[in-house]
């Protein structure tokens, strides 16, 4: 028998692929189903993007690139951070890599051993905990409250704070509740962390492109008092509809660097080279399919949160960001995991059940609105039936 070292005994995993598996099979049986619970935009990469790649290929790009990314990527990195956040970027300090998860995993592990802290979101994206208990660290979760918006409260980040916190991980817009923490309150949360420089932030901006109601997004990047402190987590995948291409990127403190860069090489060498010359066309090029994405997106909520409000024993606070409803179904009488388990094998509906994002998320189901429009609907009258029918188990 194998024995592996105990920390691979502490790793979790999302759930959403494992309910995208089981969708999949269901499908493959005959069955009509929609599935609103994996987190991916059901539009294409934009053309020029694609042809980019392409060309890419073509012109010979098949060779390694340096483990931080080719140098012009870095550069139109750094350019887009500048523009968002409004203070300078270096691309000496960008690192490329294969998908905003990877990005997790380095932050995590460089400050996760046992005797530390790590405060991360909750409900937040699983990854997060997953991560941390490997490192053998212990999860301290901030909890992200309906009643607050689904925002980050820099109340509750300073009293969970101590002397063993190492790292703390922030993410607004928010997976899996789509809150949006508030300028105001982000300038607080800032100030907050600043006043620990002992302690490093890693803040996932994945979803930073996707606010409504005119509700900016404020960059922790923007605060010149963290850059020492600061892990940028951003990529492609769900702003240029990417998410397969594995692209994504991070900015790190000048002291970090080094050591992300040897962790890169480690680890996979370098992204793939053509999926790097998609990426400067990406962000260079035209942007209009971005703003026609978030629109739809935009539509798709309204609709959804109208659709989810009019369900018996449900209620579904407006999401401010990203692309995710996070309705609290504690009216119905089921419990979150059982609802969706069984709205997937009675009415072929997929949703993943709040408890998959953290303790705190019994009660609430996410839904993606990242599906077409009248597909959401459709599984929402199913939902509707299935409640009307169906007693809590």
């Amino acid at each position: 028998m194998l024995h592996t070292v105990s920390g691979f005994d502490r790793i979790g995993e999302e759930n959403a692929f494992a309910v995208l598996a089981r969708a999949n099979r269901l499908a493959a049986e005959g069955r009509d189903v929609i599935n609103l619970g994996i987190g991916q935009p059901d539009f294409p990469t934009p053309p020029h993007i694609v042809e980019a790649a392409v060309k890419a290929l073509r012109d010979g790009h098949h060779g390694y690139t340096p483990a931080t990314g080719i140098p012009e990527l870095r550069e139109a990195i750094a350019n887009d951070i500048t523009l968002r956040a409004g203070l300078a970027a270096d691309p000496g300090y960008v690192l490329v890599v294969p998908g905003g998860k990877v990005t997790m995993y380095m932050a995590i592990t460089m400050f996760g051993e046992p005797g530390v802290e790590i405060l991360y979101p909750d409900p937040g994206f699983p990854i997060y905990r997953s991560m941390i208990e490997f490192t053998g660290a212990t999860p301290v979760p901030i909890p992200i409250r309906e009643e607050n918006g689904f925002a980050f409260s820099p109340d509750d980040v300073e009293a969970l704070m101590t002397e063993r916190t190492r790292l703390v991980i922030v993410n607004s817009p928010a997976n899996p509740t789509g809150g949006v923490t508030p300028p105001q309150d982000v300038r607080r949360l800032a100030a907050i962390l600043a006043a620990r420089p002992d302690v490093a932030v890693m803040s996932d901006e994945i979803y930073g492109r996707m606010t409504y109601d005119d509700l900016p997004h404020v960059s922790l990047a923007s605060f010149p008092e963290l850059r020492d402190q600061l892990v940028l987590l951003d990529g492609f995948s769900k702003t240029y509809a990417m998410t397969g291409w594995r692209l994504g990127w991070s900015l790190w403190p000048a002291s970090l660097m080094d050591k992300a860069r040897k962790l890169a090489v480690n680890a996979w060498s370098c992204v793939n080279a053509p999926a790097q010359f998609a990426g400067i066309a990406a962000l260079t090029g035209p942007q209009d399919a971005v703003g026609e994405m978030v629109a739809a997106f935009d539509d798709r909520r309204r609709a959804v949160v109208d659709a989810l409000n009019g369900l018996p024993g449900v209620t579904c606070a407006t999401p401010r960001g990203a692309f995710y409803a996070f309705p609290n179904i504690t009216g119905t009488g089921w419990k979150a995991k059982a609802l969706a388990d069984a709205l997937l094998q009675d009415r072929a509906v997929a949703l993943i059940g709040g408890p998959d994002f953290g303790i705190l998320g019994e009660g609430y189901v996410r839904v993606s609105y990242a599906a077409r429009k009248d597909r959401i609907l459709e599984a929402i009258d199913r939902m509707r039936g299935f409640l009307g029918e169906r007693a809590a188990a």
